[in-house]
């Protein structure tokens, strides 16, 4: 699934209805889900907070900046954050399987249609900047809208989109910034006193800022912060009777939770102070709870091949996520928030199979190859984990480790393919239904690169299956035979399943390219598949 965040900044946090108008414009765009809404009466701004698919968020994005243009007047606005613009400022955020530069096109896409249907300018910050001056958001908004007609017409601040021209249309508007920024996760660590002193203590040791320091002698000494990429200060919580850290993690990339936390627990001790627990305020994406779950389980020398399931679950009780307020993760991580309903993978053993057998012609081989690869991986894995600190074995520890691990990952990809592959072909019997060419032509093509990447898959499994053999439990040979044959037939279920969608296809320099490809694979891969199963054969057959 790709998912992507859209924060989008109103100037407007007085008038209910002008919120209200634009947040239905989010909420009444296909594909779009609504988050947050954030009004400030002091700053005469509203933030707002909202996901979906690539598609979803432009439309989403464009429908409530056209609402703003509609409602909002610059030349009457007032407030105490910095503004140039109805919708000042509107960041793309990557936060499933998309990359900045994915956020930083989609910056660009909406800026040209914003400027060419709507007659608002429109300037690139930070990651889609179309320069390294700008980059910086402040330095876009310097003058701000007072500053605007002056410096729209000056060539070296030529908007990126649209006319540079202070016309009637722009007066009432402003401009608009776009672009691209990394998550910023909201994180506040929980101390065990009432005293905001100390939490600030620790807060300007671990802020990349670091704090300056008075000398005897009048002058100041810098003492640079311990964690790159996190703002943070202490404060008292009258809700809870305690004082916080409130830390903004601006990439968590950098600078994820469990660094924060360990760091902070680190320093709180040198001054006597206990951290209890912690809390995420507002939403996380899966991958940030994941790499802390990653790195505890690590610290306690388990095997990191666990499900998101689990790594979720030692997250939240390493970082003592319950601590000072309920963490429930359907409710604060992204993906699982906005996850599709209904998904095959969400049915049980017996809905699931129950569904393959109806009359419905999806799911079929294709989701069922994929299913067939994800057990293959999932068993390697488990070989592994069962390897895993044996002592018979202490000399592969290391190795099966990293072997469950990856064979973890490939599982869980085998697995998102298996939704895939029905859409894929749901889509594909809509396309028909048109008599559209073109569609039919690009359906027919996803239909068959679905299936093929299960295919192709099965290269990066057989690494892993000849050496578990090699290596893995010898009690547990079985499992690897029984990952052999699930391993073939999911590479012979999804070539059969290309080979069908492609039998008339048109493109025949496609299909073409696919079929060698395939042929490729499975003239490298059955022969190691194979021998891997005639040596488990061999192993466990009485003597």
């Amino acid at each position: 699934m790709k998912l992507v965040e859209c924060v989008p900044n109103f100037s407007d946090g007085r008038n209910k209805e002008t919120i209200q108008k634009i947040a239905d414009a989010i909420k009444g765009s296909a594909g779009a889900t609504l988050l947050d809404v954030d009004p400030g009466y002091d700053t005469n701004r509203t933030v707002y907070t909202f996901v979906g698919e690539p598609e979803s968020a432009v439309d989403a994005a464009f429908n409530a900046i056209k609402t703003g243009q509609a409602l909002i007047d610059m030349r009457l606005h007032s407030g105490a954050h910095p503004r140039m613009g109805a919708c000042d400022v509107c960041p793309f955020v990557p936060v499933a399987g998309m990359t900045m530069e994915d956020c930083a096109e989609l910056a660009r896409r909406l800026g040209k249609r914003v400027a060419e249907e709507l007659g608002i300018p429109v300037y690139l910050y930070e990651y889609a900047a179309s320069n390294p001056e700008r980059k910086n958001l402040a330095n876009i908004r310097a003058g701000e809208y007072e500053g605007l007609a002056q410096k729209i017409v000056d060539p070296k601040w030529k908007p990126d989109f649209g006319a540079a021209e202070f016309n009637e249309k722009v007066k009432k508007s402003g401009a608009t910034v776009m672009g691209a920024r990394e998550f910023l996760i909201a994180y506040n660590l929980d101390c065990n006193t009432k005293d905001k002193v100390p939490a600030n203590t620790i807060a300007k040791r671990i802020r990349e800022s670091g704090e300056k320091k008075k000398n005897p002698d009048g002058t100041e000494t810098f003492i640079p912060g311990l964690l790159k990429e996190c703002k943070a200060i202490g404060w008292y919580v009258a809700d809870y009777d305690r004082a916080q850290i409130s830390i903004n993690l601006t990439n968590y990339h950098v600078t994820n939770m469990h660094h924060a936390f360990d760091t902070a627990v680190a320093e709180a001790e040198k001054i006597g102070l206990r951290i209890t627990g912690s809390e995420i305020v507002g939403l996380v994406p899966l991958q940030a709870i994941i790499e802390s779950g990653l790195h505890y389980a690590a610290r306690q020398g388990g095997s990191r091949a666990l499900s998101a399931k689990e790594l979720v679950r030692l997250a939240i009780l390493s970082l003592g996520l319950n601590d000072a307020t309920t963490f429930n993760p359907q409710e604060k991580i992204i993906e699982y928030k906005v996850g599709k309903k209904g998904l095959l993978t969400h049915l049980t053993i017996q809905g699931f199979t129950d569904e393959l057998a109806s009359k419905s012609p999806a799911p079929g081989g294709g989701s069922v190859a994929a299913l067939n690869g994800s057990i293959a991986a999932g068993l390697v894995a488990m070989v592994g984990n069962l390897t895993y600190k044996k002592k018979d074995y202490q000399e592969h520890w290391e190795e099966v480790e990293r072997i469950a691990f990856e064979a973890h990952s490939i599982k869980d990809q085998y697995v998102s393919l298996i939704n895939r592959d029905t859409d894929a072909f749901n889509e594909l019997m809509a396309a028909f239904k048109t008599k559209d060419d073109a569609r039919i032509s690009e359906a027919t093509k996803k239909a068959s690169l679905v299936p093929f990447e299960v295919a192709a898959l099965a290269e990066k499994v057989i690494p892993h299956l000849e050496r578990i053999v090699k290596i893995g439990n010898k009690n547990a040979l079985s499992d690897v035979g029984v990952a052999a044959l699930n391993l073939k037939a999911s590479f012979s279920g999804a070539k059969l399943n290309v080979l069908i969608n492609l039998k008339d296809f048109s493109d025949k320099a496609f299909a073409s390219d696919l079929v060698t490809k395939l042929d490729r694979i499975q003239s490298s891969l059955f022969p190691r598949i194979d021998k891997v199963f005639f040596e488990v054969e061999v192993m466990v057959t009485p003597k």
